[in-house]
C-alpha cells in the first residue's frame, strides 16, 4: 500500500536565534520566524510552503 506520507520531507530550521538577544522563534503558517521585540530589526524568515491563492 502506498501512502502519501512518503513524500513529505522533514527541514530543521537553517535560521538561528540567540535568546541571550531577545530572540524567538515561531512558526506561523508552516513558515519558521525569528522574532525579537526587543530589536525589531533581527527579524529572520525560513520559506515554507507555497501558500494556496
Amino acid at each position: 500500500m502506498l501512502s502519501d506520507k512518503r513524500n513529505i520531507m522533514k527541514v530543521g530550521a537553517s535560521i538561528k536565534a540567540d535568546p541571550s538577544k531577545g530572540d524567538k522563534v515561531v512558526r506561523r503558517r508552516g513558515r519558521i520566524y525569528v522574532i525579537n521585540k526587543k530589536d525589531p530589526n533581527r527579524k529572520q524568515r525560513q520559506k515554507g510552503p507555497a501558500r494556496k491563492k
